[in-house]
């Protein structure tokens, strides 16, 4: 089997792993709870049959120069609407793991939107636009894919250490969606290493990069098909440190109604002063009646 084969083979098999996973996401209405994740799955669902043609075609030769150039900017506009909406389902992994604690939940939103943003900033700095305004394409799409995937690994490692203490089990779908995008990040990053600027689409890494996805996508048809544990209410100690840090949080976001405060300092003098001038009266009249 040669490799241009075998990658097409890889490709429909994606393909359809893909919108099995659709499926089930939506028939569990776990777009819902993850509306992001739901839009970046239709946006893999729909792209995929588009991949296709394309490299089909250029195996076949159907296509010419202008062609090509169809396949560069749809391919890269594609890359950069999946960088941006991943940005928008790790925050709501991170929500819908914090959900128990509403104060964390809100404060560490606000917290992770700046990090996200901080992130994107300097991966954008670094880009150099010196060349062509098609070469600097790639360039912001790989450096938003690249700050996107280490927020992917933080996330996976601040849920694999605080799992006990959020009673998050192994089987909740947050865990799986985070599970699932941080190996393919590790993947990115290792496979990264290896590959050349001139890398083509039957090059072995490239098999072996498609192999990976396919295990991920059979990783989350598996999440999708059991069924997730409902989570408990968390019963927690009175002293507990992560209580104390949710009601400390609660507070630090909290933005209700306002109240008029005046400034008490006259007041407190105005009151000694009185109270000083009526206890002479009052121990003379003492005296008198004595």
């Amino acid at each position: 089997m040669s490799s241009q084969t075998a990658m097409s083979l890889l490709m429909v098999a994606e393909f359809a792993l893909w919108a099995a996973f659709g499926f089930l996401f939506w028939t569990r209405n776990l777009h819902r709870r993850f509306p992001a994740m739901g839009v970046y799955l239709a946006l893999r669902v729909v792209s995929m049959p588009v991949f296709l043609i394309f490299f089909y075609g250029q195996t076949r030769q159907w296509f010419n120069g202008h062609s090509s150039n169809m396949y560069f900017y749809f391919y890269w506009a594609v890359y950069i609407a999946s960088a941006v909406l991943l940005f928008f389902v790790c925050i709501e992994v991170f929500r819908s793991a914090l959900s128990a604690f509403s104060g964390l939940q809100r404060l560490g939103t606000v917290v992770f939107r700046w990090a996200a943003l901080a992130s994107a900033l300097i991966s954008l700095s670094t880009i150099s636009f010196d060349h062509s305004s098609l070469l600097s394409i790639p360039a912001i799409a790989l450096r938003l894919m690249h700050s996107v995937s280490v927020l992917e690994l933080c996330l996976l490692g601040f849920l694999c250490l605080s799992m006990n203490a959020l009673r998050l089990s192994v089987r909740d779908m947050t865990f799986g969606i985070a599970l699932g995008f941080g190996l393919m990040s590790s993947s990115d990053f290792i496979l990264a290493s290896f590959w050349s600027r001139n890398t083509s689409l039957t090059d072995p890494l490239q098999l072996v990069y498609e192999s990976v996805i396919l295990v991920l996508l059979v990783i989350w048809i598996v999440y999708a098909a059991l069924p997730e544990p409902a989570r408990q209410p968390l019963v927690m100690p009175v002293n507990s440190i992560l209580l104390r840090w949710n009601e400390i949080a609660s507070v630090l976001g909290y933005t209700g109604t306002q109240v008029a405060v005046q400034p008490a300092g006259g007041f407190i003098l105005t009151d000694v002063e009185r109270v000083a001038e009526r206890m002479p009266i009052r121990n003379l009249k003492y005296r008198e009646e004595v």
